[in-house]
């Protein structure tokens, strides 16, 4: 019984361990992703700093970095947390092999011993002759026999444990040396994290006279942003009131006799079609496996109600997210739709809407569209490219996703990068 409670507890640990592997790479991935990030954040950082005359946009942008390397912490601190449990894993286990090879060896040393004492073969041969009887022999000769193969097994026993406690002792070594590591680059990048900080406080306290001004204008951008989702809010009422209009009308031609309905069409909700039904289906699927609409770049704007990284005071809506990207980059389909709408919102801002079923996907801040309405598009299809600010020399596309008219966070619905 305490053998098999024994095995038990070995194998929980073994498949812990693994478990805690498979996280340890998920991590180092996330590590890498937002090292990344932090590569091109730092990139369009020293790009607005020989450009913009004003410190708001450096410190909306050093705003993110600080962010990505608060994240970077978090996840090196989780990975030092996780190597620790391994350590202490692998520690049990050597424990455990080390009492077992004392048991072994304990009683591999009484064997020998034993079978140094009966080493002439005529002690042999006198063992098995003073046998009473054949069958007593026989036994006896099955026993020699028996005996030679467990010192043999107990020998093999030995050198196989002696080798795994060698592997969980050059294994334990590595990761204390990964443990270090780990912690002397979270310490690296809080030293760097603080820099950033101190940096940052210098910038804001250099247009502190400015405070009103730069308030001013934060607010009526944010005017110009409610303007835009007003005009894409409409846009998608007209796109649904149509799609149920069709729907309506195929239903007739399906069903002449049936009575025609004389109800409003509705603006708020898509009455879907067994094919539109299959399109959001699919489409709500691959929920958080989403390409990005660019090749590259990072979130540099969440969804939602957030307070402003200069002005406590000032709370910013943003209805999708914010992507900065390299300059020149193409804004690409995270899906197969139809395209609905293509938006001038200015000379030099564009915007494409794309259906998928009961479902909108809106890409803006294009300077050109190479789509028009009712193209049929595809998974990672161009569609257009992404405006770079001429002041500030920012790449950003700002990317919706609504069920109907309601707004969805699109950070969820996109793959981790």
């Amino acid at each position: 019984m305490p053998k098999y409670i024994l095995s038990l507890i070995c194998i929980c640990m073994t498949s812990l361990l693994w478990s805690q592997e498979s996280q340890q790479e998920k991590l180092e991935q996330r590590k890498a992703q937002i090292q990344k990030e932090i590569k091109e954040n730092e990139k369009l950082l020293q790009t607005v700093k020989k450009k913009e005359k004003s410190a708001v946009n450096v410190v909306v942008i050093q705003s993110t970095k600080i962010k990505l390397k608060e994240k970077l912490i978090n996840t090196t601190e989780k990975q030092t947390k996780l190597l620790k449990n391994d350590m202490y894993i692998n520690q049990v286990q050597i424990n455990k092999l080390k009492k077992e090879l004392k048991i072994l060896k304990e009683d591999y040393a009484k064997m020998i011993v034993k079978s140094y004492k009966s080493r002439s073969s005529e002690s042999r041969a006198m063992f098995l002759l003073s046998s009473e009887n054949f069958l007593q022999a026989y036994k006896r000769a099955q026993y020699m026999k028996q005996y030679t193969g467990y010192r043999k097994m107990q020998g093999e026993e030995i050198k196989s444990k002696t080798d795994k406690l060698a592997d969980y002792n050059q294994k334990l070594d590595i990761q204390k040396t990964a443990k270090q590591k780990l912690i002397a680059e979270n310490e690296k990048e809080r030293l760097s994290l603080e820099k950033e900080k101190q940096e940052q406080l210098k910038l804001l306290n250099s247009i502190k006279k400015d405070k009103n001004k730069i308030a001013q204008e934060i607010k009526k951008r944010q005017q110009e942003y409610r303007t835009i989702d007003r005009q894409i809010n409409r846009l998608i009422r007209e796109a649904i009131a149509e799609a149920n209009r069709k729907a309506a009308l195929e239903k007739a031609k399906a069903n002449p006799s049936a009575p025609v309905s004389k109800a409003a069409v509705s603006s708020s909700k898509i009455e879907l079609t067994p094919e539109a039904k299959l399109i959001a289906d699919n489409f709500r699927s691959n929920r958080g496996r989403l390409p990005y609409p660019v090749e590259k770049g990072f979130i540099s704007l969440g969804y939602g109600n957030q307070t402003h990284p200069m002005f406590n005071t000032i709370t910013i809506h943003n209805s999708g997210v914010e992507i900065t990207t390299d300059k020149g980059a193409n804004a690409r389909a995270v899906f197969g739709g139809e395209v609905t709408s293509v938006i001038v919102i200015s000379p030099v801002n564009k915007a494409v809407m794309i259906q998928h079923g009961d479902y909108f996907t809106v890409y803006q801040n294009l300077s050109s569209v190479s789509v028009s309405k009712g193209d049929k598009v595809s998974i990672k299809q161009s569609i257009g490219r992404v405006r770079t600010n001429g002041e500030t020399g920012k790449t950003i596309i700002k990317f919706l996703i609504l069920q109907n008219t309601t707004y969805n966070n699109p950070e969820g619905w996109l793959s981790p990068r």
